[in-house]
């Protein structure tokens, strides 16, 4: 217990800046992480076999929400896989940056399973939709649509800007996202979108869960957009 307490000791000192994340991601996913790195690190896991295992917990997840018909117990499995391939999509950065073995390579990998992994999930969400939910309108299938173009817009835009702003930059510190922020940043967290799945069985909750979510994407990419083109003028 000594050993893996000092391990986790110093993947904490080894995280990303605070800036741009939301309460659950610091409060929640990155701990959780951390804990599954410690316990990587301790069982001698690289990094990109984090990220695949991540994916593994993940893509049947959301192959089950395109194949089967919602109910309690398959969307508590499906929202807690997410859930779990989130906490190791965290956990891979951290080990990389504990064991100092960070590549492009692994870095390539991660953020290609995440964009797959997003436009996955609004995929499978809209067969569901056709499939298995009474929806009040037709409309409602322009959901997912929506929902995926505000989310790999702000994903791709995110990453782009970052890339860019270190290269002019280099030197200058990352800074920390303030209290409040990090609570408005909530809505547009993959892990809140991962936990509404816990709700994919009752199908009036989920289908007001989930267009709150896409609401909250579309106005913060409209407000990131403007935001980062701004920074990097």
């Amino acid at each position: 217990m000594t050993e893996f307490a000092e391990v986790l000791r110093q993947l904490s000192s080894a995280q990303k800046p605070a800036k741009g994340a939301s309460v659950y991601s610091l409060f929640v996913n990155r701990p959780a992480g951390r804990v599954l790195a410690a316990v990587a690190y301790r069982v001698g896991a690289t990094p990109n076999q984090l990220t695949t295992l991540g994916a593994l917990f993940t893509f049947p997840a959301l192959a089950t929400v395109a194949l089967l018909p919602p109910g309690r117990v398959m969307s508590l499995c499906v929202g807690a896989a997410m859930t779990v391939g989130f906490a190791l999509d965290a956990a891979d950065g951290q080990l990389a940056r504990g064991q100092r073995s960070g590549s492009p390579s692994g870095e390539w990998l991660d953020h290609v399973l995440d964009c797959v992994k997003l436009v996955s999930l609004h995929l499978v969400v809209l067969v569901s939709f056709y499939r298995f939910f009474a929806l009040p309108s037709p409309v409602f299938l322009l959901a997912p649509m929506v929902f995926q173009l505000a989310a790999v817009v702000i994903f791709f835009a995110g990453v782009l800007t970052e890339k860019l702003k270190r290269r002019a930059t280099a030197d200058a510190p990352a800074g920390s996202t303030p209290a409040l922020w990090s609570v408005l940043l909530l809505p547009v967290d993959y892990g809140v979108t991962c936990l509404s799945f816990l709700f994919l069985g009752s199908q009036h909750i989920f289908l007001l869960l989930y267009c709150t979510l896409l609401l909250a994407h579309v106005l913060f990419m409209a407000a990131f957009l403007v935001k980062w083109f701004r920074e990097l003028r």
